[in-house]
């Protein structure tokens, strides 16, 4: 046999050998291949196991508290504002118009007046103020009242001519107010002068007085009462039996 050439059995012998080794690789390869399951985990890998949820108990409506509902405040009441001075000063006057003082409210029916001309309560109650004060004058006369007779006569000619008097309808004229209280001051006049003849002058001197209480402006009576008021005293300071 020549050197090179392998008889044609131990060929055959040989791809045999090779070919067994060949398959018991694959079926050993086969067997160890990964299986369908998923690998394991280990501890460290896993997530955090969540704790169970706790189920409080259920409570009735009747155990539960009422919510306290915040304590409200009660509105701001704003100050109340004061009222205009014209109705101010008319309300004033009404009032003292019901009071029976005609005088003053006249007083306050002027004030209201000049704070607003032609303010509507004062046209409406002006002249009854008027014609009620004139007509206590009368009456004050006939009860022989002169002071009050001759200020309440003075107080109807001071506002007969007020803006807010509607005089051309009263039942008397401005002229026959004036005679009225210049028939009472010549009475007190003549009254005086008797009483101060007879030496009768605290007499006199009181009838002076009244006159200048309605009318402080009367010169003769403020200098008739200055004359017997200095006789006066001097009969006072004179010693008895003189």
């Amino acid at each position: 046999m020549r050197r090179g050439i392998l008889p044609p059995i131990l060929l055959l012998s040989a791809l045999i050998a090779t070919a067994s080794s060949g398959c018991a690789w694959i079926s050993k390869t086969s067997h160890t291949a990964p299986s369908g399951k998923p690998p394991a985990v280990s501890p460290a890998g896993r997530p955090p196991a969540v704790p169970p949820v706790v189920k409080t108990p259920d409570v009735s409506p009747a155990e539960i508290p009422p919510a306290v509902s915040p304590v409200e405040k009660p509105p701001a009441v704003p100050p109340a504002e004061k009222p205009p001075a014209a109705d101010k000063l008319f309300g004033d006057g009404m009032a003292a118009l019901q009071e029976g003082r005609f005088e003053r409210a006249l007083e306050l029916f002027s004030g209201a007046w000049q704070e607003k001309p032609g303010h509507p309560g004062v046209a409406r109650e002006f002249d009854g103020a008027l014609l009620a004060l004139k007509k206590s004058g009368d009456a004050a006369h006939a009860q022989g009242k002169w002071e009050d007779a001759g200020k309440r006569w003075m107080g109807t000619l001071r506002y007969i001519t007020h803006p807010a008097s509607n005089w051309r309808s009263y039942p008397f004229t401005r002229s026959e107010v004036q005679a009225k209280v210049d028939r009472l001051t010549s009475a007190l006049t003549e009254k005086a002068l008797t009483a101060f003849r007879r030496g009768e002058l605290p007499a006199a001197i009181a009838d002076w007085k009244t006159i200048l209480a309605y009318d402080p402006g009367h010169e003769d009576a403020a200098r008739s009462l200055r004359t017997a008021s200095k006789q006066l005293e001097t009969l006072k300071k004179m010693p008895p039996g003189k």
